[in-house]
């Protein structure tokens, strides 16, 4: 009979796949996966939400055997060197500065492929509005890594900014002059171009990199 742990095993075998892959790919560990495949133990929210990205499969089918089956000679959506990145809201970037000060249980609902350049805490936003435009529009998915230093920061650098006033992060280029610093939109139209940093807000992300669905 069909399982969660034989529709798994099958569909990492014909992704080629191994099981430390995986486990590196989600941030678990590969006695997990083995336990998964065993069907000695279900995987979390999370986890199922992961396991199905890298897969290219829905939830459903990973669990009940419904929805979206596979093709045996289809290769990975993408490739697998890392961690997957998961998707939080811009209400979470302000309020934590990296992923492991998130609360326990949090359970996402979007990954996006490993970058390296996030760093160990790294975590994705979704672009909303459209004061980055062109370079960025709305519902591009952002890396940011919550780990920089500081003192690495120059102007033309992209930033996420907490202002303790505000429920949101935002997203913006930073500005550094005279000893002051400075944020400013991308999109050459935007009301506001120069906005100081003022007393209560704080830098908590460096943008590393842009997804794209094409």
């Amino acid at each position: 009979m069909e399982t969660l742990g034989t529709r798994f095993k099958a569909l990492r075998k014909s992704r080629k796949l191994t099981q430390q892959q995986v486990a590196d790919a989600i941030g678990v560990s590969k006695t997990s996966v083995i336990y998964w495949e065993k069907d000695e133990n279900l995987p979390k929210h999370d986890s199922l939400m992961a396991l199905s990205k890298i897969l290219g499969v829905n939830s459903d089918y990973l669990l009940h055997g419904k929805g979206a089956d596979i093709e045996p000679n289809v290769t990975a959506p993408f490739p697998i060197a890392g961690r997957l990145i998961p998707v939080i809201s811009w209400v979470q970037a302000g309020s934590w500065t990296t992923v492991e000060s998130v609360p326990a249980g949090t359970q996402f609902e979007e990954w996006l492929p490993p970058n390296p350049k996030c760093g160990k805490n790294g975590y994705g936003l979704e672009v909303v509005g459209e004061s980055m435009l062109p370079d960025f529009r709305p519902g591009d998915k952002i890396y940011v890594n919550p780990d920089f230093q500081p003192d690495d920061l120059k102007t033309g650098d992209l930033v996420i900014v907490s202002c303790e006033d505000d429920a949101e992060a935002t997203f913006k280029k930073l500005i550094l002059e005279s000893g002051h610093i400075y944020l400013q939109p991308l999109n050459p139209n935007w009301p506001e171009q120069t906005i100081p940093l003022i007393d209560g807000c704080k830098l908590v992300g460096k943008v590393v990199g842009l997804y794209r669905d094409v």
